[in-house]
């Protein structure tokens, strides 16, 4: 038997945010009582935006009959959206990088013809409301509000409802607004797997040790400040002159202006680091890696690969071949100079979304959010989005739902 509830949705609003700077976001806010099941046979369509081709923003088609999701293993939840984000990895999805590489973690066995990810949805970032769980969830319970970051490899959350595994969702913290939990998971999963899961980092060991993040303004900068910040260490940061004032109050001790001359000659004038987090990438290799403490265990960790690239342009096989050929090269030539050369992805993480909870609730992390839209603005959005990724922006989230 279907089991049958009464939810509260679906109001479109916009809600301009006085905040500054990094992260937009999007969402709904209910004014319209409607019926409903989380069951396949009692509710097989929903709103959401979708693309039906790789392409630029005119590609992106809002429809009231997407698929409704479903649970297809017992670890799955089904959440119902409150608030969504976007960032520049949407941009990029919606030309169709990583298309490769995406497609095979669909479907590993190749059996399904070409283009069957259509119609995709983009959205990486989630908060909101579990509406049902599978047979082994113990750990959430209907009702629960959470926040998640969608790996891009599933329907994501430009949507009424998105389906994960539990172990890729945290409950969302108290202290936050739906539409500010939207601005975190993503960046926060980002930066933590970089930082931590190949850098190495930890709040036991992180006091004094000092970290450079090149291009520390953008979404993962900011949020790595404010990590690392609470974890003791001395953070040293590139940006541009605009945006000095505000990673200081962030948290950064040092700030760098890329915009005054070569980064590298007052880089080079200061003590050696730790660990950078290079969100940059093309010429920074030259010379970031010279920062380095020589023959002391430091890393150099960076979020610019040619992974993606690789496959899309060479296929599975050749691109994961010229991928290991590329990365082992760079790591044995800086590991004959007494320094770490490794390279950071996007792991989207429960647990690590738990641990993030507790420091936005402690007060060491903030929410930045730019911009809100309403859900029948995201081709606004993601132009919003698309605008900060041309000019090197890391992160310009798009939030929602406004305050609960």
């Amino acid at each position: 038997m279907c089991s049958v509830r009464h939810l509260v949705h679906s109001r479109w609003l916009i809600q301009l945010s006085k905040s500054r700077r990094v992260n937009t976001s999007l969402c709904w806010h209910g004014i319209q009582s409607r019926l409903f099941s989380t069951t396949k046979t009692c509710m097989t369509i929903m709103p959401a935006w979708v693309i039906d081709k790789y392409g630029s923003n005119d590609v992106l088609r809002f429809t009231k009959n997407a698929s409704f999701p479903i649970i297809n293993y017992p670890n799955e939840v089904i959440i119902k959206v409150c608030a969504a984000g976007l960032n520049p990895l949407d941009v990029s999805m919606r030309g169709g990088y990583g298309a490769a590489t995406m497609s095979m973690k669909r479907d590993p066995l190749n059996i399904k013809q070409a283009g069957s990810e259509f119609p995709l949805i983009l959205g990486r970032d989630v908060s909101g409301v579990i509406m049902e769980c599978g047979l082994d969830v113990k750990y959430f319970r209907e009702r629960d509000e959470v926040w998640a970051a969608i790996p891009p490899w599933k329907q994501g959350s430009l949507a009424e409802f998105v389906v994960l595994s539990a172990n890729e969702v945290s409950h969302k913290p108290k202290s936050l607004s739906h539409t500010e939990a939207a601005a975190i998971p993503y960046v926060a999963t980002t930066a933590w797997s970089a930082l931590v899961n190949t850098g190495g980092l930890s709040k036991d060991n992180c006091a004094k040790k000092r970290i450079l993040i090149l291009g520390g303004s953008g979404g993962v900068g900011t949020f790595a400040i404010q990590m690392l910040k609470a974890w003791g260490a001395h953070v040293t940061v590139t940006c541009s002159q605009n945006a000095e004032q505000f990673v200081k109050e962030l948290g950064a001790d040092h700030v760098v202006d890329y915009t005054a001359g070569p980064v590298e000659e007052p880089l080079s004038a200061l003590e050696k680091f730790d660990l950078i987090l290079d969100n940059i990438g093309g010429d920074t290799e030259r010379w970031a890696l010279s920062l380095l403490k020589p023959w002391s265990g430091a890393k150099y960790v960076t979020l610019i690969t040619s992974f993606l690239q690789n496959t899309d342009r060479l296929g599975i096989a050749d691109g994961m071949m010229q991928t290991a050929a590329t990365m082992a090269t760079k790591a044995l030539k800086h590991l004959v100079k007494g320094v770490h050369y490794r390279w950071g992805f996007f792991a989207p993480s429960g647990p690590a979304l738990d641990e993030v909870r507790e420091m936005v609730d402690a007060g060491q992390i903030r929410a930045v959010v730019e911009e809100t839209f309403s859900f029948s603005q995201v081709p606004q959005a993601l132009n919003k989005v698309e605008m900060g990724h041309a000019r090197g922006k890391t992160v310009v989230q798009i939030s929602g739902a406004g305050h609960d």
